[in-house]
């Protein structure tokens, strides 16, 4: 009875509070020695013993990489609502390093001494089993329904969340039948101690909750079998218990050091080997994902033919860290497998099996941001270049940088500070590099410096036929053409090179303004930007999503600059469009002004809203048309960004992004008839759109982006390079 899991080992800590620090001392040693985990009793009613769970914390601080858990929790004790919480909270501090191993309570006279009412055995399981359910009911914070409630663990008012950093295995310490049943049925683990243990009754024991789990549809090596082991314990007993028995983790149980050492020196490789050497012989298999995770699998995949390399990374809808990966910043999605490569041929292999599901939709993700929201699906493939995230300075002097479309720029602009360098990038730090420097990328530099293409000098690109190409003016011209604006159409970027601007620091500039007239608002702005030198990009964002007292506009961007006579220079037409409310100007780097990003998932609901076009003047007619949308309380987000300087002197069939002529991107976010009315009336005015801003799909769309000589390029390039349209879910040009 082999269950096929990989061995750990762990050490078994008194919490004795005669030398506090000496747990912590045997925790830290235990992590040197390469021990898995490090455990600690739980028995607050000893006086010579510290509070575990506060022990627990201590450690963890102390400690870096080495897991941790009580030995085991004293459930009774530690009601399950506020376990979950603070469980949660220790393995996010922890980075993902707490495992919670429980047990019913034992020493019932200490118990019932601090206030605890006695339990028959049969309350200690139903107790138990209930607090199994409440606390991963309040680690589910995606959950709508109500938690889990029973007899013994009132929860009125309790809240779900927070998601701890991993999933949290339960652990159950117990002997009796009726615990061992439940075991099998809701535990991850079972950890008794060998001493407790008779020879002639652990393959019944453990037949109780083989039999348990399949009972209710769980395959049994799910129940990973723990087992505190005392010192000195031979090395062919413990492969013997493991071969034999099940047991893949032996926690041994010791607070002298030289113990310790000697048993991670010694005991630990021989055990590993004898287990090995027999699993190899036997043909012995890891017991693979859960029957829970293979149950969220969606139809039309072959998960078992994932290629090789992406198997340790792939991340299914029963997966614990799929929660982290289904969205994207403002859409919700359900992929029904997430690939991650590390290095551009896992790349080629995820394009390999992506071509293999032609039936699916498709996205690929480098950071996820994209307002699109196009780099995720529901019950398709999504293909995550987060992995891909180097930052390279190739050249020096040429200020040449390679960057991997999985970086985000507020990396980008932090790795190329210290040289005084940047990169234009759009106005939010944590976009992925992929996305924008495949679309356009408007940002805080544009008027001087052009789009994000502009600056892009090579690209590595993997074919829908897996092919890894090389695109530049001079090598394959007419994808180095494509990718400088419709790159989503021709391949799978893996890295990016660009010649870096010389900048160093810059004014951060946010005005808010009263914006009751937003129509001479407006017109004010766009004449002061018009006569701003180059230097000086700054955004408009206004609009309510209720009526207000005070409409209010506020502009935000960068003027290249140090000087700060020269910044208060390029202030003074703005200053004057309308009455100012509040003013800020801030002297940093390009990375300060950038770096405004979290790094967190993406949890976005629903499907995005976002309008996109592109306006070549902003004169009365369109100024008032506009002012009526912003101030309609249809949109909570209406935004001007500048187009028009050194973006215009690239020549309109130079790139993709053919649309230089425009003076203004316009978004706007709504969802409604009203909206829609006010929008259509604006829309009548644009000249082309910009598509990373525009979560509207179909062929009109696409019509709009690319002008007929452009879209009839694209098309070409299209047909030979990618004829079966396997990249046809982000704005496809087919």
């Amino acid at each position: 009875m082999d269950y096929g899991h990989a061995l750990e080992f762990g050490v078994f800590i008194t919490p004795t509070n005669t030398q506090p620090q000496a747990p912590v001392a045997l925790a830290q040693l235990s992590e040197q020695l390469g021990f898995d985990l490090v455990t600690f009793q739980d028995h607050p009613y000893q006086p010579r013993f510290l509070d575990t769970w506060t022990l627990l914390s201590y450690a963890a601080a102390a400690t870096s990489t080495i897991r941790l858990a009580p030995n085991v929790l004293n459930l009774p004790l530690r009601p399950p609502a506020v376990l979950a919480r603070a469980a949660a909270s220790l393995d996010l501090l922890s980075g993902g390093r707490f495992d919670l191993a429980l047990g019913a309570g034992a020493f019932w006279d200490a118990i019932e001494a601090m206030g605890v009412p006695r339990l028959t055995p049969g309350q200690s399981v139903e107790a138990l089993e209930e607090a199994i359910d409440l606390i991963r009911g309040i680690w589910d914070p995606d959950e709508r329904g109500p938690l889990p409630t029973g007899d013994h663990y009132p929860v009125t008012g309790a809240k779900r969340g927070p998601a701890p950093a991993h999933d949290i295995p339960i652990w159950i310490g117990a002997l009796k039948p009726r615990m061992l049943r439940l075991t099998g049925r809701k535990a991850d683990g079972w950890l008794p101690s060998l001493g407790n243990l008779q020879p002639a009754e652990i393959r019944s024991q453990q037949e109780r909750i083989d039999d348990a789990a399949r009972g209710v549809g769980r395959n049994p090596a799910e129940v990973r079998r723990l087992l505190n082991v005392p010192y000195g314990t031979e090395a062919e007993r413990l492969a013997e218990l493991a071969l034999t028995h099940g047991f893949s983790t032996f926690i041994v149980v010791s607070d002298d050091p030289n113990a310790l050492s000697r048993f991670a020196q010694e005991t630990a490789p021989m055990v590993r080997g004898l287990v090995e050497a027999e699993r190899a012989r036997r043909g012995t298999a890891a017991p693979g994902r859960s029957s829970r995770a293979l149950a969220a699998r969606r139809e039309g995949i072959a998960y078992d033919e994932v290629p090789a390399s992406l198997r340790d990374t792939t991340i299914e809808p029963g997966d614990f860290a799929y929660r982290a990966v289904r969205s994207t910043y403002l859409r919700g999605g359900t992929p029904g497998i997430v690939l991650r490569p590390e290095d551009t041929a896992g790349v080629q292999d995820a394009v390999a099996f992506a071509r293999a599901h032609r039936h699916l939709p498709l996205g690929v993700r480098s950071g996820g941001h994209g307002v699109s929201g196009r780099s995720t699906n529901d019950g398709g493939l999504v293909i995550d270049l987060g992995a891909l995230r180097d930052i390279e300075i190739l050249d020096e002097r040429r200020r040449l940088v390679r960057v991997g479309p999985g970086a985000r720029w507020q990396d980008v602009a932090r790795a190329l500070e210290p040289h005084g360098w940047a990169i234009t990038s759009g106005d939010y730090g944590g976009v992925g590099v992929g996305g924008l420097a495949t679309a356009g990328g408007i940002g805080f530099l544009g008027r001087e410096h052009g789009l994000t293409i502009d600056q892009m000098v090579a690209a590595e690109i993997v074919l829908a036929d897996g092919t890894l190409v090389r695109a530049t003016e001079d090598e394959n011209p007419e994808l180095f053409w494509a990718v400088r604006g419709a790159g989503a159409n021709i391949g799978i970027v893996v890295s990016l090179e660009f010649q870096a601007t010389p900048v160093g620091k810059v004014a951060w500039v946010q005005l808010v303004f009263d914006a009751s007239d937003a129509a001479s608002l407006l017109q004010r702005y766009a004449a002061a930007t018009e006569d701003s030198p180059r230097d000086t990009t700054l955004f408009l964002i206004a609009g309510t999503s209720r009526a207000a007292t005070t409409p209010v506009a506020r502009l935000y961007g960068v003027i290249d600059s140090a000087d700060t006579s020269v910044i208060i220079e390029r202030l003074q037409p703005f200053l004057t469009i309308a009455p100012l409310l509040d003013q800020s100007v801030q002297l940093g780097s390009y990375a300060d002004v950038i770096s405004n990003a979290p790094d967190t998932s993406h949890d976005g609901r629903g499907e995005p809203g976002f309008r996109s076009g592109l306006l070549d003047e902003l004169g009365p007619e369109t100024a008032g048309i506009a002012a009526e949308l912003l101030l309609s309380g249809s949109t909570p987000w209406f935004q001007l960004r500048p187009v028009g300087g050194a973006i215009a002197d690239i020549a309109p069939e130079a790139t993709a992004y053919a649309h230089r002529h425009a003076r203004y991107s316009v978004t706007a976010v709504g969802r409604s008839a009203s909206f829609d009315e006010l929008w259509a009336r604006l829309e009548e005015r644009f000249a082309g759109l910009y598509l990373s801003f525009e979560s509207r799909t179909g062929p009109d769309i696409v019509a709009r982006a690319f002008p007929p000589a452009t879209l009839e390029r694209l098309r070409t390039i299209k047909e030979r390079r990618d004829p079966e349209g396997l990249f046809r879910d982000n704005f496809p040009v087919r």
